[in-house]
């Protein structure tokens, strides 16, 4: 079945004659075509994707390969809509603000993409501004509407990459590419029973990636399994000189031979898990927490030791300072670096966070303003660059950080923590730590949730072969059942 076809099989499809890049791009258009109304999460497709399969096509039956041909050759790929491409494409994050802008170049990430061969389906749907605008969520932005949940229509998709979760789960692309600050990645892909890497911060560019700060921002895939965002991990990480520092910081994690050899049956045999208090906080019956029960006993009988009860210092303190920290830096990290990637289109309607603030007033209709506001922006817009209020919240998060998740970690040798949903994105977001999110089960009413593993910088081997291990065992995942 090509609705739920692996990076793998499309790979043994094109191989064996049995399908061709053509053929599945024009499949995904088809489901593009069909779902769309109702589910919203594609805000538009590449009108050069099928010349692209073409081109990949031709390659392949011509055998003149200038590099072996890698897993992601022909694929298609769908992008949120922050990820900028130098195509026919837009690179809005959702806002008509954007619409016309034309980009010096492709994010670094998609470079690496068209050098791997994949195609670029599209652009897919996302909060507007990636939830920064206004904090109002649900996965809504002007141009995309509403991205709708393909479980439970009436529940939330979550954000802010909703589109790019919605797709991957309904086979509307065979893999997808998120941005996380805080939860965006992990919180649609729980909500949507697919797969989400949240990349350690630097391991993958954000050079042409609408920002909200360089401390957190970070790209990764969504896919309906491990081994899928792993052949994408492996695609897109790397030194990039347009995000020389963090890049450059991060590249040392990298594993000689890339992310594929991490992907073990028995990747639970001797890992220490830790469960810390104030996530798992469902009452006694309901299914989350007999399934998440369920998921513990498993990974043990996996050979895990799973140590309960574990507190990470000061975290009501560390939650809420998060927060509001975000009150105080985030705003003015955001200005500074929204205000840079706007000066460096080729061309653009907008020119500054004011001038975006101006076009929302003047299109209050079309922006969804009253409704949503833009009380963020306003916050964002009255900041004066990173001043010594900042620089003190800052320093703040990073102590509370240090003393708690990072100690604990280290006091009892964990390999990684397991909590819900994105129940911990706020805890990993100050430090740019790595998590992945896998399906765990269904709650009463049929709406997903996942299991979250994250650990410190650079443990994405240990975390990609937990994960897959515990996919592996529970196969917990179902294809969507589009209840209203």
């Amino acid at each position: 079945q090509i609705e739920e076809a692996t990076v793998a099989s499309i790979q043994i499809g094109f191989n064996n004659g049995s399908l061709t890049s053509v053929e599945l791009v024009q499949f995904y258009l088809d489901r593009i075509s069909n779902f769309n109304p109702l589910l919203h999460a594609v805000i538009e497709v590449n009108p050069d994707a099928l010349r692209q399969a073409a081109r990949a096509d031709a390659e392949r039956c011509s055998g003149r390969r200038h590099r072996a041909i890698g897993a992601l050759h022909g694929v298609p790929v769908l992008l949120k809509d922050n990820i900028a491409t130098r195509d026919a494409l837009n690179t809005t994050a959702g806002s008509f603000a954007l619409l016309g802008s034309v980009v010096r170049r492709d994010a670094g990430v998609v470079r690496r993409l068209r050098r791997a061969g994949a195609v670029v389906l599209g652009k897919a749907n996302m909060d507007e501004w990636a939830n920064f605008r206004s904090f109002s969520g649900g996965g809504w932005s002007a141009r995309g509407g509403k991205g709708r949940n393909p479980y439970v229509l009436s529940a939330t998709p979550c954000g802010s990459s909703t589109g790019s979760a919605i797709a991957a789960a309904a086979s509307m692309a065979a893999v997808t590419l998120g941005t996380e600050t805080d939860g965006s990645i992990l919180c649609p892909a729980s909500l949507n029973s697919v797969v989400g890497i949240k990349p350690t911060v630097g391991l993958t560019s954000r050079a042409g990636v609408i920002p909200i700060t360089p401390r957190q921002d970070t790209i990764g895939p969504i896919c309906r399994t491990v081994a899928d965002a792993v052949h994408v991990l492996d695609t897109i990480v790397g030194y990039d000189a347009l995000d020389a520092i963090a890049t450059m910081q991060a590249s040392k994690y990298i594993p000689r031979g890339g992310y594929m050899q991490f992907l073990k049956k028995d990747g639970l045999r001797g890992k220490r898990i830790g469960v810390p208090n104030g996530f798992f906080n469902f009452p006694n019956g309901t299914v989350q927490q007999m399934v998440y029960e369920q998921h513990l006993s498993t990974m043990r009988k996996q050979g895990a030791i799973v140590i309960e009860n574990l507190d990470i210092e000061n975290l009501s303190v560390l939650l809420d300072f998060q927060n509001n920290g975000q009150l105080i830096a985030l705003p003015a990290e955001f200005k500074l670096s929204l205000n840079s990637y706007l000066s460096n289109l080729l061309y653009s309607p907008v020119r500054s966070l004011a001038e975006i603030i101006a076009f929302n007033n003047a299109h209050p209709v079309e922006e969804n303003m009253k409704e949503n506001g833009q009380t963020v922006f306003l916050v964002a817009e009255n900041t004066t660059g990173i001043g010594a209020s900042e620089r003190e919240a800052i320093s703040q998060l990073n102590k509370l950080s240090a003393n708690g998740l990072k100690k604990l970690m280290r006091e009892h040798e964990l390999d990684a923590i397991v909590t819900p949903n994105n129940a911990a994105s706020s805890v990993l977001a100050i430090d740019g730590l790595p998590a992945i999110t896998v399906p765990a089960g269904y709650g009463k009413l049929g709406v997903p949730f996942g299991l979250c593993f994250s650990g410190l910088r650079g443990y994405e081997p240990r975390l990609i072969e937990m994960a897959y291990a515990f996919e592996h065992v529970t196969m917990a995942r179902k294809m969507p059942t589009f209840l209203p």
